[in-house]
């Protein structure tokens, strides 16, 4: 019997050791190489050359699967005065089924429509304010049913690439962060808050099925907001309503957010205003705003050699500055998708007035603006081969 008991022990242990042997990761890895022409209309050498033509990215996105734990992370590659090298996102998750994941690391912040909440290569204005596609990092969980998402997250702070005691976060990222910035130029940032303990909800009723599908949400964060000067804490919170339909070809993607920092800065520092930052660069931004946008677009299957697919979108994005001497922002994108096989390409035109990316003020255009700035077009055409 003593040897049965062994015989049998022995027959498990080889077993359980042969099917895990079997039990292989599952692994994909995928990426994309991006080109990008612009011309703009407040840059006249540019105007004269006819636009410019250059690098944008490459990108590395790994997915991989074990015994029901996943990795994703995404790498990218900009030009040094881009930021250079970034990891855009990256997480370890678990699927306790197929409606509950939990995520941990550097992932999707859950505000407003996720993933994108635009149709365009430029986002929305909630991009460049830090409430559209933001990362940071902590835990969420994710409830994914047929008729009600909620996700639930906590987020230490933004992704920290520097962990001394009292340093500014680093201005090489891809999502944009409440940051310093040197306004001077005499090597002393000013306005040095970091975003800190932030809790997020989210919550989305989910509409008809099939060809016609709406979605309700509602979502909400607030956090702390750490000031690196008079080691004290501010905070912060934000609010966003959103609507999406998809009826056969044809989307609307509408929000409308409101946001307030609250930073504990030393008194000489304006608390109207916040620095944030992303892509090597950062710039000012106001402390308390409302914004709306609204997205339109249709798909159009073709046949037209490679090209299977036609996408005609509208972004349009106003951000309402609390302050009533600052001048607000908005930008309005037109545009459209083109798919060919692994090669998306889109063509956007672009304007915006008081948008550092869509004009010739770069440091106070969603701060507090001017009111002699004019509206500003951006002609736009990115091409990336997606492997």
């Amino acid at each position: 019997m003593f040897q049965t008991k062994h015989y049998l022990i022995v027959l498990f242990l080889f077993n359980y050791l042969f099917s895990f042997a079997q039990d292989k990761p599952e692994v994909n890895l995928g990426g994309a190489l991006r080109f990008n022409y612009n011309y703009s209309s407040w840059k006249e050498g540019q105007k004269k050359r006819g636009g410019d033509f250059g690098y944008d990215v490459f990108k590395i996105n790994s997915n991989v699967s074990y015994h029901g734990i996943k990795l994703n992370a995404e790498y990218r590659l900009y030009a040094n005065n881009c930021g250079g090298g970034m990891l855009k996102q990256g997480w370890i998750a678990y699927n306790f089924n197929k409606k509950n994941e939990i995520q941990l690391g550097l992932t999707q912040v859950p505000l407003g429509i996720t993933k994108y909440n635009s149709n365009s290569w430029f986002f929305s204005l909630n991009y460049y304010i830090g409430l559209e596609d933001d990362h940071d990092m902590g835990l969420k969980f994710s409830h994914k049913g047929d008729r009600w998402t909620y996700v639930l997250a906590f987020f230490k702070n933004a992704e920290e690439l520097r962990f001394s005691n009292n340093s500014d976060i680093s201005n090489n990222r891809y999502s944009y962060d409440v940051s310093s910035i040197d306004l001077d130029q005499d090597g002393n940032p000013e306005h040095r808050n970091k975003e800190e303990n932030q809790i997020n909800g989210k919550v989305i009723y989910h509409i008809g099925q099939k060809e016609i599908k709406h979605n309700l949400g509602i979502s909400g964060q607030v956090g702390g907001l750490y000031n690196l000067d008079t080691k004290k804490l501010g905070n912060h919170w934000a609010l966003a309503l959103h609507y999406e339909l998809q009826a056969n070809k044809f989307g609307i993607k509408a929000q409308a957010s409101k946001y307030k920092y609250n930073p504990n800065n030393p008194e000489n520092e304006s608390d109207d205003i916040i620095a944030m930052t992303a892509y090597g660069a950062p710039y000012l931004v106001a402390s308390e705003a409302c914004i709306y946008t609204l997205g339109l677009s249709y798909s159009i299957p073709v046949k037209w050699g490679p090209i299977s697919s036609l996408m005609l979108y509208n972004d349009f994005g106003y951000l309402d500055k609390a302050v009533s001497n600052f001048e607000n922002s908005l930008m309005n994108v037109t545009g459209a998708l083109i798919t060919a096989g692994s090669v998306y390409t889109y063509i956007d035109f672009a304007t915006g007035k008081d948008q550092p990316w869509l004009g010739s003020e770069w440091t106070n255009a969603l701060g507090k603006g001017s009111s002699n700035a004019d509206l500003e077009m951006r002609f736009n055409i990115n091409i990336g081969y997606y492997f």
